[in-house]
C-alpha cells in the first residue's frame, strides 16, 4: 500500500512544478525520453517492505525546484523528468521483486493510469520474464481513464444487488 502519495497523484504534481499540462503521465514520460539522469534523487520508502511512499520524492523535486529558481537558475526539464520517471518505476519495481520471492506469485497485473506508462510496462515485462510468470497489462486505451475503471467494478457490484444511496461518500481504501 502507499504511504501516502499514490504514484499517479505524483506524476501530475511533478508535471505541474516543471509546468506541464494534466494529466502529469503521459507528459513527464514524453519529456523523459530527451532526458537522462543529472538529478539525484531519493529513492522513497528504501526498504524490505511491500509499503510504497512517494511523498518525499515529490517534495525533494519541488523544493529542488523552488531553489533552483531562487537561485535564479534554470532546471532541466528534461533530466529532471527523466530522473524522476526512474526512481519512481524502478522503486515500483524493487517492490514487485522483493513480493515475487516473498509470495506464491504465478500472476502479475499492471492496472490504473500509470499502468499506460511504457517505461514501466517494459521493466515489468523483463521481470515476469525473468521469473516466468503470468502477466497481464490492459491495452492502452483502458489505462487512461480511472473512471473506465470504476464504472467496470460499479457493473459488478450491480449485477450483485449492491447500491447506495445518494450518501454515498468517496473512500479512498475501500475494499472493492
Amino acid at each position: 500500500a502507499t504511504k501516502d502519495d499514490a504514484i499517479g497523484e505524483v506524476y501530475d504534481k511533478v508535471a505541474r512544478v516543471l509546468d506541464l499540462k494534466y494529466p502529469g503521465g503521459p507528459n513527464i514520460e514524453k519529456l523523459a525520453k530527451e532526458g537522462k539522469a543529472s538529478y539525484k534523487l531519493p529513492i522513497p520508502m528504501n526498504d524490505d517492505s511491500l509499503n510504497l511512499s512517494f511523498s518525499g520524492l515529490k517534495s525533494s523535486i519541488i523544493n529542488l525546484v523552488h531553489n533552483e529558481e531562487q537561485r535564479g537558475n534554470s532546471i532541466n526539464k528534461a533530466d529532471l523528468a527523466y530522473s524522476f520517471q526512474i526512481i519512481a518505476i524502478d522503486e515500483l519495481i524493487r517492490k514487485l521483486e522483493i513480493a515475487i520471492n516473498n509470495y506464491k506469485v504465478e500472476n502479475v497485473i499492471v492496472a490504473g493510469g500509470v499502468s499506460a506508462n511504457n517505461y514501466l510496462r517494459e521493466e515489468v515485462k523483463k521481470l515476469t520474464d525473468k521469473y516466468n510468470l503470468n502477466l497481464s497489462i490492459p491495452k492502452m486505451l483502458y489505462c487512461t481513464d480511472n473512471a473506465a475503471m470504476i464504472a467496470s467494478c460499479g457493473f459488478y457490484e450491480y449485477q450483485k444487488g449492491n447500491f447506495a444511496d445518494l450518501t454515498l461518500n468517496a473512500v479512498p481504501n475501500l475494499k472493492l
